[in-house]
């Protein structure tokens, strides 16, 4: 083994465990402080070599792919991780590497020469590529090339082949001509470089739940990669924290920040942009309204006589607190429901709730417990007014009448509550429920709750004649 080699080999631990881990959250003078204090030659190593830098998320799967997909928050290091794998597949000769953004101009603007652009990633590692922009192609010694594209004018990638492409930005690429763009692109994946491996594509997003991101996420060759804004140790631990306090569960946040592909279920009687109106400007942010009423909506789980239910799997009890305000709005105050308790855990559960908010009353349904669930709830707390109900309905028959008071906005949230959310989202009209989870426990809460405020103790719709 090579004097430089072994150097290599003892360093990457070395810059993995401190520089990492450790440095990423110095000042950049003490980081230089650091690096000045390694020979020079191992420095110029050091910084050259992206795998000890790259987090874990930022390098490439093994396995035989064709697609790797990086649907990841912003922040993330998507395009740094983009730009290395496109500029190592660059590097041989023969080697014809597409690169697509949703404009040429972003793609002239990110993937070529911003500051994690191909340009930057390859003088770093030693290269000195050609870039004309004119051409819109980059050109290394070693007589790779690579071509800029735009998802925007799908036919020029119809006649070109390439041995690997980088395509970033894929949510924000726009109907039929987006998925035009990138038909042409993978039928022109047949180039193999000498010496080099069979043609793959990297592709780097924020998941916007498109057509053509849903696709890719149920290719049978498609590998990827997830993760969120906070995984980047490089980051300003002040702006990670600033953009979790401003957007931490809400849609955009989840998507933007936390890197998920949220879809709406197709039918569902709510959508995420239903939930966001719901939430509003003020909801989060600011103090609640003063309450003419509230009450807590129980829903047993199906399991309820059951104390040794199983606290990972089994459903929860569905326990949320409601109220309405002085205008007639009715506000979501708390999801307050627990998994996996007894029937004497929940009951304390939704009692403390109730003392919490200073409800009039819980609302719980008896369909699986009968009696026993009034009487847990009564020795939780002997004061505590109790109505029992019973489901006659489907949980989103009993939902729909609900669904249209959010889409009166007549329903405000005063927070985020990202797992009765989800159940919501899953709620479909007819009946079906399409969401996570056995059952939409907090979400039949809910229903409960706000029934018995908007249409009456017994959920029975009043009827006003004029």
């Amino acid at each position: 083994m090579s004097r430089g080699g072994r150097v290599e080999r003892e360093l990457r631990p070395e810059i993995r465990a401190i520089l990492v881990r450790k440095w990423a959250r110095l000042p950049a003078k003490e980081i230089a402080k650091h690096l000045n204090a390694i020979p020079g030659a191992r420095r110029e190593r050091a910084l050259r070599d992206w795998s000890a830098w790259a987090h874990d998320g930022q390098g490439a799967p093994p396995g035989d792919w064709r697609v790797w997909l990086i649907r990841a928050g912003r922040g993330f290091g998507k395009t740094r991780a983009g730009a290395e794998w496109a500029v190592e597949r660059a590097r041989g000769p023969g080697a014809c590497v597409a690169l697509v953004g949703h404009t040429l101009a972003d793609a002239r603007r990110v993937m070529v020469e911003g500051p994690s652009g191909v340009l930057a990633v390859a003088r770093a590692g030693g290269d000195r590529p050609k870039w004309s922009v004119t051409s819109g192609s980059v050109t290394f010694p070693g007589g790779g090339t690579m071509q800029v594209y735009s998802a925007e004018a799908p036919e020029a990638l119809r006649g070109p082949q390439h041995s690997a492409a980088w395509c970033d930005e894929l949510g924000k690429w726009r109907g039929v001509g987006g998925i035009a763009a990138w038909d042409n692109l993978l039928m022109g994946l047949r180039v193999v470089p000498e010496g080099g491996d069979d043609p793959r594509v990297v592709v780097t997003t924020t998941p916007r739940p498109t057509m053509l991101v849903r696709r890719l996420v149920g290719m049978a060759d498609c590998v990827q990669t997830t993760g969120a804004t906070g995984a980047n140790a490089h980051l300003p631990r002040s702006f990670v924290a600033a953009m979790e306090a401003q957007y931490g569960g809400t849609r955009l946040g989840r998507q933007e920040l936390d890197g998920e592909l949220l879809c709406d279920t197709p039918g569902a009687l709510w959508t995420r942009d239903l939930i966001e109106r719901a939430r509003g400007p003020e909801s989060g942010t600011g103090p609640v309204p003063e309450m003419t009423r509230v009450v807590v909506g129980v829903d047993p789980p199906a399991g309820g006589t059951n104390p040794g239910a199983d606290p990972d799997t089994g459903d929860a009890c569905g326990i949320v607190a409601a109220g309405v305000d002085r205008a007639g709005t009715a506000w979501v105050l708390e999801d307050a429901s627990v998994r996996g308790a007894s029937p004497e855990g929940w009951a304390r559960a939704a009692a403390a709730c109730a003392a919490r908010w200073n409800a009039d009353r819980v609302v719980a349904e008896v369909n699986q417990g009968g009696r026993m669930v009034e009487s847990v709830l009564k020795a939780a707390d002997p004061g505590l007014a109790v109505t029992s109900v019973r489901a006659t309905l489907a949980k989103g028959r009993r939902a729909e009448p609900v669904s249209v008071f959010y889409e009166q906005g007549r329903v405000r949230h005063a927070g985020v509550f990202r797992e009765l959310e989800d159940e919501l989202c899953g709620m479909v009209a007819g009946g079906d429920y399409a969401g996570p989870g056995r059952s939409p426990d907090r979400a039949d809460a809910l229903v409960w709750a706000l029934s018995e405020l908007l249409l009456g103790r017994r959920g029975a719709a009043r009827v006003r004649v004029v």
